[in-house]
């Protein structure tokens, strides 16, 4: 019978000790704890809330400069500097761009890498991953959530070598939203993500200034702050560590792993002073792995007023929210009622699955924390509503299932080896023919059946959608009816005679537009995506472009890959954004045909 298995989940017989102690600690998140795992590389001690979140700078204008270079970055006071990645002279991460939805940008992407923080680390068995990568780093600029013509969506085997550029026309033609610009190459997204190479683009329109005079009341300059989270671990020399476990030698990929140290715009624990008001947090899960569960220290009540792609209909209260990567929400905090000198923490209890906890892997609990000053700051209440009213946007429409449905599948076949077996969408590897091809203009439900016991956050390029439910599966039953072939042939069964209770609807901070969800482990998530025409984008989504470095396809170690190696690409691609995953290989191409 097939069971799915990862690196972690190969290990459970490695003692029930072990695993006692993983579940003893998972009672509370509180602290980091104070046993560790000899399996795992842990962070050496470091001081919270010592230094101040930094501000990322932000740039404008109709044509603009992104250049990837090699840097040291200080990621704590008490660490030293340390071999990094970032954008535009910065050590670390890249600028906040700012624009204006609607109008066209032009950005002249650069690659000036020099060796990689992580050559030792480099995984050459990986499709497209050659040993050059360690000392000439390709690189590639995607801009998520963008609705971007092929030629210039970062496509993973459209590399820029150091000592290249390649320009991008972005039309940003769609609503105005909260999208990020990351590196995306083929079979190291991961190092090179995990290096520096991410940032924020937050697209405004004429109800979403971020300026003052903002029709929606909403804070704005100081009071608006993108917030760029992640999970690091460092070397005992403060080192960027790309592993997690001494399980899997270094060189070979892992599946992902926990961090142990939260980082926020690239500061490890920061503070951040506050005024006594309203805050507008702009959150990008940029992690490669974990799923968090975000609430504040003290259980207060907080507002989500958008997440990827734009505003709600209304604000909607929480307490706490479930985060995968990639994802964006869009926050509102209020501090009107602190008293000066009080703070409050950005924290995380969401724990490890099972098979990362037997490691001995448990929650990074803490970003940062927000101290309040003596000081007043924008004071204006929560609005009522964001869309449907005068000066603002209009309603969401509702949420209508199409006659015209996919099924896809999210597995990871089962193959007793360390490091684990590959990942796979559809049963398939990256480099096979099988893709999906649906046309221009239709409306589609894609029913993602996921019979890991793990989320993954499914990113489809191009396009925006809704997510209609989630329903339990069957994932036994599923597999004894329909037993999965070897990787490489397309294994998608129909899931609808094995579902195991009603489906449930989205969380309501989850109800706007979006370009990740998250994929429950053990469900079948229903999104509904309309495929654009030519017509509408003001480009054909499926013309060929020529690849900047053709020589560069012959890298690959799968032999279908390589045969077409000197041909076009044409299309898109759609991947679980857990990075590791994405690499090897659970992301897939697909057309967008006439």
């Amino acid at each position: 019978m097939y069971r799915p298995i990862g690196r972690r989940a190969m290990l459970r017989g490695i003692g029930a000790g072990l695993a006692t102690a993983a579940v003893g600690r998972s009672v509370a998140a509180a602290d980091p704890p104070g046993f560790a795992s000899p399996l795992l590389f842990h962070s050496p001690p470091l001081r919270k809330f010592v230094d101040e979140l930094p501000r990322l700078p932000i740039v404008t204008g109709a044509r603009l400069d992104l250049i990837a270079d090699t840097t040291e970055h200080r990621f704590h006071r008490d660490l030293p500097a340390v071999p990094a990645f970032g954008y535009n002279g910065r050590s670390y991460l890249g600028p906040t761009i700012e624009h204006e939805a609607g109008s066209p940008l032009a950005v002249r992407f650069r690659n000036r890498l020099g060796a990689h923080p992580f050559a030792a680390d480099i995984d050459t068995s990986l499709h497209g991953v050659a040993d050059s990568y360690r000392t000439t780093v390709p690189a590639s600029l995607h801009l998520h959530g963008g609705v971007t013509p092929p030629a210039f969506d970062g496509h993973p085997e459209q590399l820029v070598l150091p000592g290249q550029e390649l320009d991008h026309e972005f039309p940003f033609r769609q609503s105005a939203g909260h999208l990020w610009y990351h590196d995306h190459a083929m079979g190291i997204t991961r190092a090179n993500v995990y290096a520096g190479l991410a940032g924020t683009v937050l697209l405004r329109d004429e109800f979403d200034t971020g300026r003052s005079d903002n029709p929606l009341g909403l804070p704005a300059d100081e009071f608006e702050l993108p917030l760029i989270l992640q999970e690091k671990i460092f070397t005992p020399e403060g080192r960027q560590s790309l592993r997690s476990t001494t399980v899997v030698p270094q060189g070979l990929w892992e599946g992902g792993g926990v961090g142990d140290v939260g980082v926020v715009n690239g500061v490890a624990w920061p503070e951040l002073p506050v005024a006594r008001g309203l805050y507008r947090f702009r959150v990008i899960n940029a992690a490669s792995f974990s799923v968090w569960n975000l609430f504040l220290g003290n259980r207060m009540r907080f507002w989500v007023i958008g997440n990827d792609h734009g505003l709600l209909d209304a604000p909607v209260e929480v307490r706490n929210l479930r985060l995968a990567p990639a994802e964006r929400v869009d926050l509102l905090v209020d501090f009107t009622d602190f008293a000066p000198g009080d703070t409050v923490e950005l924290r995380n209890d969401e724990q490890p699955v099972f098979q990362a906890a037997v490691l001995g892997e448990v929650a990074m609990p803490v970003f940062c924390r927000f101290r309040v000053r003596d000081r007043t700051g924008f004071r204006a209440a929560v609005p009522q509503t964001l869309r449907g009213g005068p000066r603002q946007p209009a309603l969401l429409p509702p949420v209508q299932a199409p006659a015209l449905g996919r099924d896809l599948t999210v597995s990871q076949p089962y193959e007793p080896r360390m490091p684990p077996a590959i990942m796979s969408l559809n049963n398939l590897r990256y480099s096979d023919p099988d893709i999906e091809q649906p046309r221009q203009g239709t409306t589609e439900v894609w029913n993602i059946v996921n019979i890991t016991p793990d989320p993954h956050p499914i990113h489809i390029h191009l396009v925006t959608f809704r997510i209609l439910s989630r329903t339990p599966l069957r994932t036994v039953d599923y597999q004894l009816a329909h037993p999965q072939p070897p990787i490489g042939v397309r294994w998608t069964p129909d899931p609808q005679d094995f579902l195991a209770g009603p489906p449930q609807p989205p969380a309501p901070w989850e109800c706007g537009w979006k370009d990740v969800v998250r994929v429950d482990g053990g469900t079948v998530t229903r999104v509904v995506v309309r495929f654009p025409t030519a017509e509408e984008l003001g480009f054909d989504p499926d013309a060929s472009f020529p690849r900047l470095n053709p020589a560069t396809a012959m890298t690959s170690h799968s032999d279908a890959h390589a045969a077409q190696g000197d041909s076009d690409l044409r299309g898109y691609i759609w991947h679980c954004h857990l990075l590791d995953h994405e690499d090897h290989d659970m992301m897939l191409r697909f057309r967008t045909v006439r």
